[in-house]
């Protein structure tokens, strides 16, 4: 590793001790990335750790416009998908198609018309699930990425995965105000409860139409610049995915969770609407994205993947959000009640969390 290259390590390093929230982490990282590797444009998505769908994105991309022709062709890519990636390397385009990047659908369909030669690609994955992929574009200008560009990010991956996922667990935790009480998590301002929220996709991703009160929605997910339309990224997401599984590239659900703010999170879920040829051709059905807050016990199940709890841990936490004691939780898991509080003791430290009735607040968001 270059001088250079140990620094800019040593820098990424701190950025990710500094327990920043996932999207200021992000935004600090790629500054740095950008200072180290250099690139013209990226796309870093969160995504549900347990369905490996893209949520939150922060991206860079020379045009808006063509956002959901992008995201469609990365879903339905096979060629470097963040879901086919080895969890502990960089891998670029360029390697993987031996130099043929026509071999990649992304490529072909909208990247070429970039001048895009080469795209570093990363997955943030671990035992606890995905939380999220990294592409990095590079043209002509820069050529593709060198050997020692790619043994930066590869080294750096293990890192990033590790702050992605703590960064999650702390959309966990409280905010306290200045008497020393937890605030009520309430909606952003402006922001109503939830009504129908649903808005419905062609199948190349086009905005056909949406429920009053999803505006609002979308503008907390990812807020547009001043009175600009917000854009529906989250929802393109969910909806690429349903293509990608219709189309045999990928099984994972369509569906993913989103943190809001304030430790509220919303589940989106794609399905196609019914229509007269949709038994025979599915593609010309259009595609209905809903989003809903997400139920206490998915909330609870991706709290357990963000502190990092066992499959042990996991479900006897399960067993206790459902008002089960000590003897109850013994009984119920054939263990010793000394085992059951030896259990608790590890859940409350990976969770930062003190007592029963703190961790299953935190759980269920209560």
């Amino acid at each position: 590793m270059t001088p250079a290259s140990a620094a800019a390590r040593d820098r990424i390093e701190r950025i990710c001790a500094s327990g920043l929230d996932p999207r200021a982490l992000r935004v600090r990282v790629i500054a740095e990335l950008r200072r180290a590797v250099g690139f013209e444009a990226y796309a870093w998505l969160l995504t549900d750790p347990q369905t490996w769908v893209g949520a939150a994105p922060l991206a860079h991309i020379p045009d808006l416009a063509d956002l959901p022709r992008l995201i469609r062709a990365k879903y339905l890519t096979e060629v470097n998908r963040w879901t086919g990636l080895p969890r502990d390397a960089a891998v670029t385009l360029a390697q993987a198609t031996d130099g043929r990047l026509s071999r990649s659908r992304l490529w072909r369909e909208l990247l070429q018309g970039y001048g895009v030669v080469d795209v570093a690609s990363m997955v943030f994955r671990d035992a606890y699930g995905c939380w999220g992929f990294l592409d990095l574009w590079r043209g002509e200008a820069r050529g593709p990425f060198a050997a020692r560009e790619r043994d930066l990010l590869t080294g750096l991956v293990p890192l990033l995965t590790t702050a992605l996922r703590t960064g999650v667990a702390a959309t966990f935790v409280p905010a306290v105000d200045a008497g020393g009480a937890d605030p009520p998590a309430d909606p952003p301002a402006g922001l109503q409860p939830p009504g129908p929220v649903v808005l419905m996709l062609s199948a190349g991703l086009d905005l056909l139409a949406q429920t009053p009160p999803t505006d609002a929605y979308l503008r907390a997910l990812l807020p547009p610049d001043g009175d600009a339309a917000p854009v529906p990224a989250a929802a393109y997401n969910v909806a690429a995915q349903l293509l990608a599984v219709e189309q045999g590239v990928d099984g994972h659900p369509a569906a993913a969770r989103v943190h809001l703010g304030r430790g509220r999170w919303l589940t989106l879920r794609a399905a196609r609407l019914p229509g007269p040829d949709a038994a025979v051709d599915p593609s010309g059905s259009a595609i209905a994205v809903s989003i809903e807050p997400t139920r206490p016990a998915d909330r609870a199940g991706l709290f357990a993947r963000a502190g990092g709890l066992s499959g042990r841990e996991t479900e006897l936490m399960e067993h206790l959000l459902t008002g089960l004691d000590t003897r109850g939780l013994a009984e119920r898991m054939v263990l010793s009640e000394h085992t059951v509080q030896d259990h608790l003791k590890s859940i409350f430290a990976k969770t930062g969390t003190t007592s029963r009735r703190a961790l299953v607040a935190r759980a269920l968001g209560t």
